[in-house]
């Protein structure tokens, strides 16, 4: 059995409960956590060990959160004053938590599903999704982390363009597969609106229904956006159902066929700002 499951920040006490509910088996079934996992919850470290049990089992993207722990680690960042990131940071393993989290991935194809943390921008087709956060991923992974991390924030550019290299590729990259909402219909992408779909600024649409946009293809998946709530398309599954804000943890079976939905209630651990 396959199990899609949204965003967790650290919220384990409802993962185990989520799990014990659809009777995940490591040897059976598979796993794939579409990014946040830690950070504003209070059990960030117990959820990184939990999923990193699992082994082959679960495969875990990485989110703006889980971004954010490795610049707070190098120094990069200083915390916010609502991080729960002090178990990890403070761990005798931190190291290994470390570089088990740069081993994630950015975006995974599978089981019919494209699965990103955030989403994508309308110039994007599955394969250069895949090829670009090949790319972000193997900076993360590399002897150069600490330069990366000190590029990759910044809201600039603003737009796509091919021909883009560097330290703004690599940023932009970063920006759509674990902060995009709303972007134009070219691809120009916009941070400040946070809210649902009757908030989009003029002239931006929420990513997955920009205008020609080259992945509508594609079945995605993806977390991030918890004021959407639950959208369960033929071709589109938003997850991230604000676990941490007191919403709902969500999983989606999703092989087969078949488009089950899973849900345990949360205790709210921060509320939204």
């Amino acid at each position: 059995m396959i199990y899609l499951i949204g965003d967790l920040q650290g919220c384990c006490d409802a993962l185990d409960r989520l799990l014990a509910d659809i009777d995940f088996s490591p040897s059976r079934d598979r796993l794939y956590a579409l990014g946040d996992l830690v950070n504003r919850g209070p059990r960030s470290l117990d959820v990184l060990r939990r999923l990193a049990s699992f082994e082959e089992s679960a495969t875990c993207l990485l989110g703006n959160h889980d971004l954010h722990l490795l610049a707070v680690a190098h120094g990069v960042r200083k915390p916010h004053r609502n991080d729960t990131l002090g178990p990890i940071l403070d761990a005798p393993d931190r190291e290994a938590w470390l570089t088990w989290l740069r081993q994630q991935r950015l975006a995974v194809q599978a089981h019919g599903w494209l699965m990103v943390h955030a989403g994508v921008v309308p110039q994007w087709d599955a394969a250069q999704t895949l090829a670009l956060a090949a790319e972000a991923e193997a900076h993360l992974r590399s002897d150069a982390l600490g330069e990366f991390l000190q590029v990759m924030y910044g809201n600039d550019p603003a737009q796509w363009h091919d021909d883009l290299a560097g330290h703004d590729r690599l940023r932009f990259v970063i920006n759509t597969f674990t902060r995009i909402r709303y972007c134009t219909a070219d691809g120009r992408l916009e941070f400040a609106t946070k809210e649902g779909l009757d908030a989009a600024p003029a002239g931006y649409f929420p990513w997955f229904e920009a205008p020609g946009r080259r992945t509508a293809g594609t079945p995605i998946a993806f977390g991030h956006w918890s004021t959407l709530g639950l959208i369960n398309r033929p071709d589109l599954l938003a997850i991230d159902t604000g676990c941490v804000w007191g919403g709902q943890l969500t999983a989606v079976r999703i092989d087969g066929g078949r488009r089950e939905v899973i849900q345990v209630a949360c205790e709210p651990a921060q509320r939204p700002e």
